[in-house]
């Protein structure tokens, strides 16, 4: 019922967005290209479809061959404008994403900044000594002020946008039809096993797949869960018995797929969910110390995903029984059908064929 008293509000919506895209299509509003190679990840849904994940393995296929510099709005960040962000940067400084991206990945540049052509353009100027080969555009789907060379899309698979709405009836941030500006196409999260020749074709129908276009589907693997305040690894018994009881601690859209992993391995689980990109308070963490202590008898952990721990890490005065019982869950993008290697090749030639005037594009600005 409330999805249709919603569905006039979504037509407004819809409206807006579709004249929106329209006037950059027709070129009444300008998209700006950039004469360096620039990689777009985004969406057309709110909530999570893996963007993180899939730009860290953009980071690292890149990282070995070119200078990359990725460049995100900072969501929920309370600071303003353009900001480097290092591993010391806070959350606050940053935002959780982009501050866990430079903390996994210290040696490429990481920035903020609300209005991407600014943050752009400061990438490349005097102020920074390392000129980047690559930039990537974090979340940056809808951010058509900007022309990129690759624009890649992510899809969550359990959550296919052709069956979708805009909102405020559904979860679409703009049409379906939108989805054609891609380039390259990510069904996200997919389930290892399930994903046979003839859905990829059933999917490649429904998105109305275009001979421009490049359809792939990506898996989540999980590393070695480890404490973030120590770096240790936990324990490989917890692999290999059933004898952890384990409180889940999330502030992501969907933890559905991090339940059922831990489920696997432990004895008890209990769940504590908090809204995406949450910022903890003292009652937070009093809530979760007293959800820890009614776990059942057993060895008792808490583990969360690298994002929260990113969060968590950044409270200061942390209590130390927190510190010894918290684990986060390493979380890595692996292409299904040996297709990775086909991705990894377009990701390379097009850095490597036009990253050659990045150094005469510094100069002009």
């Amino acid at each position: 019922m409330l999805k249709f008293i919603l569905y006039p509000l979504a037509l407004i919506y819809g409206l807006v967005v579709f004249f929106r895209n329209r006037f950059y299509d027709l070129g009444i509003l300008k998209s700006q290209d950039f004469d360096i190679p620039v990689i777009s990840v985004g969406n057309i849904t709110v909530g999570g479809t893996g963007k993180t994940t899939h730009i860290e393995y953009l980071a690292a296929l890149l990282r070995e061959q070119f200078e990359v510099a990725v460049l995100s709005r900072g969501y929920k960040r309370k600071s303003r404008g353009f900001r480097w962000v290092d591993t010391e940067t806070t959350v606050d400084e940053a935002g959780d994403e982009p501050l866990q991206i430079k903390r996994k990945f210290p040696d490429i540049l990481v920035a903020v900044c609300e209005n991407r052509v600014t943050g752009l353009k400061r990438l490349f100027s005097a102020e920074n000594p390392k000129t980047p080969d690559v930039v990537l555009l974090d979340d940056a789907f809808q951010h058509r002020r900007i022309l990129p060379g690759i624009n890649i899309l992510l899809i969550d698979y359990n959550r296919p946008v052709w069956k979708d709405s805009l909102l405020p009836a559904g979860r679409l941030r703009e049409g379906f039809a939108q989805v054609r500006r891609a380039g390259i196409i990510i069904l996200s999260k997919c389930p290892e096993d399930e994903v046979t020749p003839l859905q990829r074709r059933i999917i490649s129908k429904e998105i109305y797949l275009r001979p421009w276009q490049q359809l792939y589907f990506s898996t989540y693997q999980y590393d070695k869960i480890k404490n973030p305040f120590s770096g240790d690894e936990l324990s490989e018994d917890f692999y290999k018995s059933d004898s952890y009881s384990v409180l889940i601690v999330t502030g992501i859209a969907n933890p559905a797929l991090m339940h059922d992993y831990i489920k696997k391995f432990a004895s008890d689980t209990d769940y504590l969910s908090f809204p995406d990109h949450h910022k903890f308070s003292d009652k937070d963490i009093e809530l979760i110390m007293k959800k820890f202590g009614e776990l059942k008898q057993g060895k008792k952990i808490i583990i969360t995903t690298a994002k929260d721990a990113v969060r968590l890490n950044d409270i200061p005065e942390i209590p130390e029984l927190l510190k010894d019982a918290l684990y986060y869950l390493p979380v890595r993008v692996k292409f299904l059908n040996d297709r990775d290697k086909y991705f990894d090749k377009k990701i390379l030639n097009y850095v490597g064929e036009n990253k050659s005037n990045r150094k005469l594009y510094k100069k002009k600005v």
